[in-house]
Formats: C-alpha cells, structure tokens, sequence
C-alpha cells in the first residue's frame, strides 16, 4: 500500500489508477491527489482483505477481497486544507468501501480511522451471506509522520479484527504535500527497519510474527492451515486448504519454514488448461502453485517456483515445471489430511498438511466430491491385516503339527 499527502487547494484533479500486472504480479492502487501548486496528497499501497461471515445454511464461509479492479470509484477524496483533514475514501462497487483520514498538528500529520465497510446483502460477493447490512471494521492504531516526509513501508502490516482481517504492503504515502513536490525524505516503518540487504537495491525484512525459519534440530509445530480462494470476475474458480511447511536443505544446517497464512498474501488466476495460486509475504516474493488439466479428464500439479530470502540474506530460488502431484478427475477436489511431501528439487521440498485444493470446475465456491491421497485411504490395510493374520495363523499351526509329530516318535521306541 503506497499513499501520499494533501496540501490546501481550490481545483483539484484525483488520477486514480489500478495496475493489472499480470496474473504472477501483485496489483497495486496508486493515487495523486493535486491543486494549483501540484501534489497534495500522493499514495501508492497494495491490500486485501479476508472475511469471515455467517450462511444462510448455519455455517460461516472465508473469502479474500483482492485490490480493486477498474470499478473503482474515489467519492469523497480530499486534500485538507488549514481547517479540514485530507481523506483517502475508495469504493470497490456496491460490496465494500475504504477510507483512511489525515489529521496535521504542528510539525506532524497523523493516519488514522483506517476503515473497512462492506456490505453482507451482495450475494455476488458474498455468497449465501446472512443479510445484515452494512458492517464496518475499524483499525485502531494511529500512526505519526513528520510533514514534509513520505512514509514508506513494504512489509506486510496485518491487522487482525475478527471476523475481518486486513492486510497492506508496499506503501508509499505523504499527505499535506509541501509546494506540490513529493519528499525525497522517508520515515521507514518499524518493520521495514531490521532489514537485510541482499543487494544494493534489494532489500527484504524478516520480522519473526510472519513466519518460522528455524534449523531442523529444533523441534517445529505443524504449520497454520490456510484458506485460499481465488475468483474470475464474481465466480469463485480455485479453492485450496493447506498448511504449508517449506523444507530448504541447500545450507549446511537445514532450514524448515511455516507459512503463516494470517501474515500471507495471495493472488492467483484461472485458465481452461492452467490455473495459479501466488502466495507472497514479507520474506517470501513468490511461492507460486500451477495446476494444468491432462488429457482433458483430469488435473494435476504441474509446476512449482519459489523466490525467497533466507535468514543470512541470500536469495533461494527453485523451479520446476515437471512434476506430478495432486493427480484427480476434473470436477473432483483433491485431498490429502495426513502430511504429505512434494520434492521440488534435490534443496527444496514442500510438506502439506490437512490438503484439500480444486483448481479448476468450482461449482457455488464450495469443494466438490474429494479423491483422497493414497496415505489417507485406509481400506488398503484390510487386505494386508487380514493376510498378515491368516500368515500368522498358519505358521501357527505348522508349528503345532511339527512339535505334535515329535512327540508322536517319541512315544514308540524298538523292541
């Protein structure tokens, strides 16, 4: 999320723009609010948002809200002059809106009331929602900027505040612009500020709530379950279930790393014969999933890269685009409970747990009928027990017959 400031003025002209960039990039909104001097209020930032709410049916449905596409209005955005505060005020059609003010006391401006509206009788956007209106989430921290400073931060900031979780990154944001020039100053934010350079003008945080990068002597927890859902348009057209635990050996001292679905980031696409799940987090750039239909009756995961940044700062980079997993019928989901790992490379492997994903054929955002994994079908070990037992039973009585004839000899003796 990247914004800017205002500064007083008579006409202003607001330039909002929404950056498709491709279906392996994070789109992003950028904003230039300008008056008679130039610049008032200048913000770029990226953000999604993931809700929770009640069914029709008693049960409660999990959908993440991406950046807005071109439907996107900006009513009510304003630069603030000496009496009045500067506002941010977005509107994603008829489901949801977004505003953030901006309040100057002395030598400092402030952001604060950062709120999230969004409306539960849209069915497009909330399926089988129970209708209760309009319902808002408030974020309550207040943060203080210097005037004349642009604040930056690109790790990911999450804001928890059941049922709705918020989630920005990649901000960029100066209100109350002075003689309509964007600063060269910056004010980083806390979390960008243990930051690691891994090249001169790469730089990734590593704030340790995000994720687990511990070596694998130390005893790790099973990783966090997911819940991710991707849409073309108003339809829902890939849903995957996953705790995610990234198994990196390309060090001498092994790495095994969790995903923290509440502090990841996802984007994704959908195609007759592919379709992509992106995940993406302060330390992770990309983690991508790419399903592909095989012979026209079944899907299949057929690829997998990763870009990310290790604790010592190098960057670990994998891809492979031949493999073979997650195998099931078209119009069918694919599951796997038990751990299951998925060798990428002779470095990097992926452990899933609690598996259930269904990238293509999505019927009313719901799973379809599952194929289990091989680990998780138990009737195999019926015929396996009950060989083992007839097995045993024989030996047995072979066994008894052997000693029984023994003793037999033993009871006749020559005259």
């Amino acid at each position: 999320m990247r914004l800017l400031s205002p500064v007083s003025g008579s006409k202003l002209v607001l330039v909002l723009i929404f950056l498709f960039l491709g279906a392996i990039q994070s789109n992003a909104l950028k904003l230039n609010l300008t008056d008679s001097k130039g610049t008032c209020l200048y913000a770029e930032w990226e953000m999604n948002f993931t809700v929770t709410y009640e069914t029709t049916n008693q049960t409660h449905k999990t959908i993440t809200i991406a950046v807005p596409d071109d439907k996107v209005t900006h009513n009510g955005s304003s630069c603030g002059d000496g009496q009045n505060g500067a506002k941010i005020m977005i509107q994603f059609g008829f489901a949801v809106s977004w505003d953030v003010n901006f309040t100057k006391e002395g030598s400092h401006y402030f952001i604060q009331d950062i709120k999230l509206s969004y409306n539960t009788s849209d069915n497009t956007t909330f399926p089988g929602a129970v209708d209760k209106g309009v319902l808002a989430v408030k974020v309550p921290e207040k943060f203080e900027v210097p005037l004349d400073v642009i604040f930056k931060c690109n790790s990911v900031l999450t804001f928890n505040l059941t049922p709705v979780v918020q989630r920005y990154w990649g901000i960029q944001l100066q209100a109350f612009v002075q003689n309509g020039t964007v600063s060269k100053n910056e004010q980083v934010c806390k979390e960008d500020q243990t930051v690691t350079t891994v090249a001169p003008v790469i730089h990734t945080t590593v704030p340790s709530t995000t994720t687990t990068l511990s070596p694998t002597s130390t005893p790790i927890p099973p990783p966090t379950v997911g819940n991710y859902t991707i849409t073309n348009g108003n339809t829902t057209c890939l849903l995957a279930t996953m705790g995610l635990q990234l198994n990196i050996t390309e060090e001498k001292v092994p790495f095994i790393f969790n995903i923290n679905p509440a502090t990841t980031n996802f984007t994704g696409s959908c195609n007759p014969q592919t379709a992509q799940l992106r995940l993406n987090n302060s330390q992770i750039k990309y983690l991508d999933f790419i399903f592909a239909v095989k012979n026209g009756k079944r899907f299949y995961l057929k690829e997998v890269n990763v870009n990310m940044y290790l604790t010592n700062g190098s960057a670990f980079n994998i891809s492979n685009n031949n493999l073979s997993f997650w195998d099931a019928p078209l119009g069918s989901s694919y599951m796997c409970n038990k751990e299951q790992v998925i060798s990428v490379s002779r470095t990097f492997q992926i452990n899933t747990f609690n598996l259930k994903v269904q990238p293509f054929n999505v019927t009313k955002g719901e799973y379809s009928t599952a194929q289990e994994c091989s680990l998780d079908d138990d009737t195999i070990l019926i015929p396996i027990i009950v060989g083992a037992g007839l097995s045993g039973l024989i030996i047995v009585i072979v066994i008894a017959y052997l000693i029984g004839r023994r003793k037999t000899y033993a009871g006749y003796q020559t005259l």
